[in-house]
């Protein structure tokens, strides 16, 4: 096939029947049968109805039968990769309000899962029909699975990593010296006369080792527009929740607040036990919050919201700012998520830095990191800075 071909061919099945009409020089002739299949799945999804072209309303395409959505959620796994799979998935959520499809077990079973899915599937799941339940909760733990295979691991390392740095000491019991760091430390005190290392500095742990060494709050907004961050936080719950240096706790909250740290041992019941959709009250949530600290200055709250309060916000800053001056180190993220820049109230976050409090979004991947570096104590903001750089 020539460059001309390849070139023409590509501008078809962009631009679609309509939009390769007479005069484009890119006639239907010129798609193979492989070609047409994809045209096919395109046009259902992304071709405007005639009445919608006349300035009519919109209507779906791929018609109101089940079999033919089936159909359509097999063809677009046929001929493209998964990740172009999920584009299209969620297009087809959103364009044309296809949520029946998460309805009906036989159509979500043909579904390729990802986070937005699991998102939308939460969303939905005071309506989902029981027989369609289970279906669901293996479509969700499939994504689990998937993220904690890339994240779960790296997460324990750092933080763990982060704790044995606090609380190292120089003056170690002798059961507790960490021979290894030791050695290092003092390799310039080799004796030749005595023929070994002479350890002027010894480093180790403290018995605290083996106790919960820091108390670690996880507030969650659950409102509709913080989907992705939820079912991100919910893994993440359940990765700290299985650290036994660590004291997890799990909030979730719109208009209500609910405790699901009972949860904490499987992040699939974690994530079902949210109600996305509902309003915002953060400041009720801060206040069940500040109900579960026992020690300040070892515990950790990080706020995972866009900062649109429904709430009374200056009782808001005014707990926050309690808080903070008990000791207790806040985070806020503006959101969990790889979906790039959030949207959030830019006063609210504003006002919580001037008590001291960063407020940032955060990616998945650089949340194991963020949480090494608030158990060390590090400066935040001169972290996101670093990261963002």
């Amino acid at each position: 096939m020539s460059a001309d071909t390849e070139r023409a061919r590509r501008w078809r099945l962009v631009l679609g029947a309509e939009g390769a009409g007479e005069g484009s020089g890119l006639s239907d002739t010129q798609l193979s049968d492989e070609d047409s299949g994809v045209d096919a799945v395109l046009a259902a999804l992304y071709d405007k109805p005639d009445e919608e072209a006349a300035g009519g309303p919109r209507s779906a395409n791929l018609g109101a039968s089940a079999p033919r959505v089936a159909r359509w959620l097999g063809d677009i796994r046929r001929y493209f990769p998964s990740t172009v799979v999920q584009v299209m998935q969620r297009d087809a959520v959103d364009r044309l309000g296809l949520t029946r499809m998460l309805l009906e077990k036989e159509l979500l079973s043909a579904v390729e899962p990802d986070v937005h899915l699991v998102g939308t599937l939460l969303s939905l799941n005071s309506v989902l029909p029981e027989e369609t339940k289970e279906t669901a909760r293996e479509v969700v733990r499939k994504v689990v699975e998937e993220l904690e295979e890339r994240l779960a691991e790296r997460t324990r390392a750092a933080i763990k990593g982060a704790l044995d740095k606090a609380s190292r000491t120089h003056r170690p019991r002798p059961g507790d010296v960490d021979w290894a760091r030791t050695i290092h430390r003092n390799l310039k005190h080799y004796s030749p006369e005595l023929g070994t290392i002479v350890p002027e500095q010894l480093i180790g742990y403290g018995r605290r080792q083996q106790a919960v060494q820091r108390d670690v709050i996880l507030a969650v907004d659950q409102s509709g527009s913080m989907a992705e961050s939820v079912v991100y936080s919910g893994l993440f719950g359940a990765v700290l929740a299985s650290m036994r240096s660590l004291r997890t706790s799990f909030v979730a909250f719109d208009t209500e607040v609910a405790d699901l740290t009972e949860h904490l041992a499987d992040p699939v019941d974690v994530l079902f036990g949210t109600q996305l959709g509902g309003g915002t009250d953060i400041n009720r949530a801060i206040a069940y919050c500040q109900g579960l600290v026992g020690r300040p200055e070892q515990t950790l709250l990080v706020l995972i919201s866009d900062l649109y309060e429904g709430g009374d916000e200056e009782e808001l800053l005014h707990r926050i700012g309690e808080l903070v001056g008990a000791g207790v180190q806040v985070v806020t993220l503006l959101a969990l998520s790889d979906s790039g820049a959030p949207s959030y109230d830019h006063e609210t976050a504003a006002a919580l830095a001037e008590l001291g409090v960063p407020a940032f979004a955060c990616t998945p991947d650089q949340f194991p990191e963020l949480m090494a570096a608030a158990v060390r104590g590090d400066d935040l903001q001169s972290w996101v800075a670093r990261e963002t750089s």
